[in-house]
């Protein structure tokens, strides 16, 4: 129940202090479509890449035939099945941690799915590195695309630790900074299906050089991005 501020001498006409200015109310309507379109714009991103994952998880446990493609997954299927489920909870999960009315109705909402992200994330970026450094090389992959792989994944679970570390000290700014680039690199594949469809349509099937060069310009658009929203915010 609000209480009457007004004084003796006061005008009923003024305005109670603890009604919102009319920039913000407008601004609010505003901020809840923009951050349902970017939900939703994340969540398409991601489909494909999960697509896919589900898609090798089921060659796996339905015994497909092996070729020299998958051989590197069944010789050793753990590390790409958590791979697989840790970057798909991750991906589509992580973007509702972008809605920000969702975060002021249930804060303890976004508390507690933001450990369970930062155990996916975190289990993501370490087997992505694993499999870069210890499964075969699939067929086109060069020097290069091994570089970039273990540049980003490290990239990705330091982004992470740092996001995590700044929550704990209270640095609410650094902590939503981190976690943004942290999921941008995650979000990588969904990205990379658009660099190389247009690498396609633009010079042809990709070469080992430019495939990799392809690759990377994924995850650079991607932080790219992740600069510009975090500097909006800030």
């Amino acid at each position: 129940m609000k209480t009457n501020v007004y004084d003796e001498n006061q005008s009923p006409d003024v305005p109670q202090h603890n009604e919102k200015p009319e920039h913000q109310k407008t601004q609010e309507p505003a901020k809840a479509v923009s951050s349902k379109w970017l939900i939703a714009a994340l969540l398409v991103l991601s489909a494909v890449p999960i697509v896919a994952g589900a898609l090798r998880i089921t060659e796996l446990v339905g015994g497909a035939e092996i070729t020299p493609d998958n051989a590197r997954f069944f010789a050793s299927p753990l590390p790409v099945v958590l791979h697989i489920l840790t970057v798909s909870v991750y991906a589509i999960l992580g973007a509702f941690q972008f809605s920000n009315g969702f975060r002021r109705r249930r804060p303890g909402w976004h508390r507690a799915a933001g450990r369970f992200l930062v155990l996916c994330g975190l289990l993501a970026g370490l087997t992505g590195l694993w499999m870069t450094l210890f499964y075969p090389w699939a067929d086109g992959t060069g020097e290069l695309l091994y570089v970039l792989r273990l540049l980003f994944g490290s990239a990705m679970v330091v982004s992470i630790l740092l996001g995590f570390a700044a929550i704990l000290r209270g640095d609410v700014i650094r902590h939503r900074a981190w976690m943004i680039r942290g999921y941008a690199i995650g979000l990588g594949a969904g990205t990379q299906v658009l660099t190389h469809l247009a690498g396609v349509l633009i010079i042809g099937p990709p070469s080992e050089l430019s495939g990799a060069l392809l690759m990377g310009t994924g995850w650079v658009i991607n932080l790219i991005v992740a600069e510009w929203a975090i500097r909006k915010r800030s």
